[in-house]
């Protein structure tokens, strides 16, 4: 553990703020609040000038070397006092991420940001005015991003706005998240509500009870209010691990329940876990006129499959692929993760080549995050990854390859703990973009979540405030609990659209 200590006194927020910021150089940072043995101590200050210039000026010191860093900007007229704050640890970050970036000789592509949704930045500065040279210049200059990250942002703006254009006119619909917690098994670098599927006590059947009547209780009142719905996903989990009536009844439910059925853009279901893909489960999606899935290899390699518990052959992967499209699936996306166990360039080179043979509509480029709970996480020393400049490697591999191949990317999205502090992008042929996975990721609307481990997001259609609202993660908890969920989510949407008119 690398612990620093920063000259002056700071609240818990700003804490936090350069913790983060120094654990994308270190496996683990600690703030301490005194010089102490092997810590590297940072001095900062401020200054503001008669013309209102702001100045943050940061020294690191470290055995006989000194890093120096400043950065100065006008502080903002007429804003609150939160905003205020918020443009003074922007200007801190600058200068602390610098030192750092000196003392270890490491460049952070993605200057001081560390949240998961950088491109809600960039629409931002887009509907404040500025054009694509302006908003490059912008994310460069006060966040520290790197040209070409934030040129990857100008360009999936572009493919985004292209797949919908009303992207930010989509306050007064919904869109609909339905987990379904269940799988053949649990990966070992997974934390998604997900538990091994067995019949015992009757877990399953319950959940789906609870399920389908939490499905009608919520149609219900979009339908009385005419609500229309954007989209809908079935998450997990994988949502082909029960069985294929039970998956018929669901959409049967779904269609019979919620209103407009026919105006829905785009209805998912991943089926990414390829050993639960049958026949008769593809006969019922194509029933339901769903054809956009998922089926994830994650791997072209056996032996990483089973290192990260993954159940299934890569030629299980292959066949349900070729399965899936020649009964008529045709939408399909796959899955890649760079830095999985013992995996470098040349295994990530194969799972590409392997890709190229299948062209699926759409390929996630995923980078391995180490999740709090998961298993890979609890055992690290188990599980030996790519360091971080092969992981940069793999990803402008990827990179190239979705070129070649008469891709671009459509979202992106960031997680903590990352390799290489890099980032996760779907990638998609022109046309064929998830359109939820844009709405989930640029946060332009409410996303009601359904099932077990769902998450809500209720967003005030006139504010833009969002409140988060989750449902149990656990199928026994969820079977006790749904009815209360169901009141509560409720609540959230009557006070967020209090004017809908009823219909009789």
């Amino acid at each position: 553990m690398q612990k620093i200590y920063i000259t002056g006194h700071y609240e818990q927020d700003w804490i936090r703020m350069f913790t983060h910021l120094a654990n994308l150089f270190f496996e683990q940072s600690k703030l301490v609040s005194e010089d102490q043995e092997d810590t590297l101590t940072v001095k900062m200050d401020v200054k503001k000038d008669s013309g209102n210039v702001l100045s943050v000026h940061a020294q690191l010191l470290h055995a006989d070397n000194i890093y120096h860093s400043s950065f100065s900007e006008h502080e903002m007229a007429d804003s609150s006092e939160k905003e205020k704050s918020r443009q003074l640890k922007r200007i801190y970050s600058h200068v602390f991420l610098d030192v750092l970036e000196q003392f270890t000789h490491t460049n952070q592509s993605w200057g001081i940001l560390t949240g998961i949704r950088p491109m809600k930045l960039y629409h931002k500065y887009r509907q404040l005015g500025h054009d694509s040279e302006g908003i490059t210049k912008l994310l460069m200059k006060k966040h520290r991003i790197s040209k070409e990250k934030a040129n990857l942002l100008g360009t999936i703006e572009q493919v985004q706005l292209q797949a919908i254009p009303d992207l930010h006119n989509l306050q007064d619909e919904v869109s609909i998240y339905i987990g379904i917690p269940f799988c053949p098994t649990k990966c070992a670098y997974c934390t998604f509500p997900a538990y091994a599927i067995h019949r015992k006590n009757g877990r399953v059947e319950s959940f789906l009870d609870g399920l389908h009547e939490e499905i009608k209780e919520i149609g219900a009142w979009l339908k009385k209010r005419n609500k229309k719905i954007t989209t809908i996903y079935f998450g997990g989990g994988t949502p082909t691990s029960i069985e294929a009536e039970e998956m018929d009844a669901l959409y049967k439910t779904m269609y019979e329940s919620f209103p407009h059925m026919k105006e829905v853009r785009e209805v998912t279901v991943e089926a990414g876990r390829p050993d639960t893909i049958t026949p008769e489960k593809i006969e019922v999606l194509k029933k339901w006129n769903i054809d956009r899935i998922s089926v994830n290899p994650q791997s072209y390699t056996d032996e990483t499959l089973k290192a990260i518990g993954r159940h299934h052959s890569v030629q299980e992967t292959i066949d349900k692929f070729w399965l899936s499209r020649n009964m008529g699936m045709k939408n399909i996306n796959m899955d890649l993760i760079i830095g999985l166990p013992n995996e470098g360039m040349e295994e990530f080179q194969h799972s590409l080549d392997e890709t190229e043979k299948m062209q699926p509509e759409s390929l996630t480029i995923h980078t391995l995050s180490f999740k709090t709970a998961s298993e890979m996480t609890r055992n690290k020393d188990k599980y030996k990854v790519a360091d971080r400049e092969i992981a940069e490697q793999m990803m402008h591999l990827g990179e190239c390859w979705t070129k070649e191949n008469g891709y671009l990317p459509y979202y992106l999205y960031r997680q903590k703990n990352i390799l290489g502090n890099l980032e996760n992008v779907g990638y998609a042929k022109p046309g064929e973009e998830s359109i939820y996975n844009i709405i989930i990721m640029e946060e332009v609307q409410t996303i009601i979540g359904i099932g077990c481990g769902a998450s809500s997001k209720f967003m005030d259609p006139v504010t833009g405030k969002i409140t988060q609202f989750q449902n149990p993660k656990d199928p026994a908890a969820y079977i006790l609990t749904f009815q209360d969920y169901i009141d509560k989510k409720i609540e959230h949407l009557e006070r967020i659209f209090p004017d809908t008119i009823v219909v009789d």
